[in-house]
């Protein structure tokens, strides 16, 4: 356990205007015509707590976020295959053992680390961080990912409890900067999520952003080593759980000047019950 910063650090979140319209974000270049709508405009400076003390007590199904060790054997993320046949399955696993689950689909992943600012289009491979309150999934999307990814048991999976998990975790070397900061879903009423549009070339997909409040109350765990990773609450169909669980990676005034660059893995699971 991290015990060796400040209770918390103050820091700026990037959070989005409510401006009656839906945001969006481009995976192309859009026609010079369209009016854009971005996220991400309204900044705030925040206090982040040092989740380390309350380790113990958090809940994906209340504040919609834990941190629990995680077996730090595979070691080949730089081998797309290699992640997909061996380190999905321990993502699996860790799914399974934390939320009782009785099925759990693993349907994509992200690395994040240096790239080159030239590149545009979506990879496997990304910027190392977002520094954006957002969430993955929305009561639409949730769903149709659902019934992108297995077409032929969606219907009757749906008929019963579905939620989304992201397990976000450091590749190969202790974080010092750009950490990872959650949102206690407990702090942030419905109203603060706002619909954010996805806008690729063939589609339209959608995400929740955050709208500042006040009452938002940030966690993060300072100085992650890859032996631990963050279970993120992404969707969520039960009422009276949490559900779209914001986060946002944030710039850690207490980072040493030479901090290793952060490097991470985030795996996006669908579980079943």
């Amino acid at each position: 356990m991290t015990t060796d910063k400040e209770d918390f650090v103050t820091s700026t979140i990037n959070y989005s205007l409510d401006n009656g319209s839906p945001l969006d974000y481009y995976f192309y270049e859009p026609d010079p015509s369209i009016e854009l709508n971005p996220p991400g405009t309204d900044h705030h400076e925040v206090k982040i707590l040092n989740g380390w003390s309350r380790v113990d007590e958090f809940s994906h199904d209340r504040e919609g976020f834990e941190l629990k060790p995680i077996s730090n054997s595979f070691d080949q993320f730089d081998d797309n295959d290699a992640i997909k046949k061996l380190f999905y399955p321990v993502i699996v696993e860790f799914v399974k053992q934390h939320t009782g689950a009785n099925r759990v689909e693993v349907f994509d992943h992200t690395i994040r680390k240096p790239m080159s600012e030239e590149l545009k289009d979506q990879t496997d491979v990304q910027r190392p961080t977002v520094q954006l309150a957002h969430s993955d999934y929305t009561p639409k999307s949730g769903p149709q990912r659902v019934r992108e990814i297995l077409p032929n048991d969606a219907e009757q999976l749906l008929k019963h409890r579905v939620a989304f998990f992201n397990v976000w975790k450091p590749l190969y070397r202790t974080v010092e900067e750009f950490p990872l900061a959650v949102c206690d879903d407990t702090t942030a009423v419905e109203e603060d999520k706002l619909i954010m549009e996805l806008k690729y070339s063939d589609r339209t997909g959608e995400i929740y952003v955050l709208r500042y409040s006040p009452t938002h109350r940030w966690y993060y765990f300072p100085r992650m080593t890859p032996e631990q990773a963050l279970l993120l609450k992404t969707y969520e169909t039960e009422p009276d759980r949490a559900s779209s669980m914001g986060h946002s990676a944030f710039e850690d005034p207490t980072s040493p000047a030479n901090a290793s660059t952060r490097e991470s893995i985030e795996v996006r699971t669908m579980v079943f019950f």
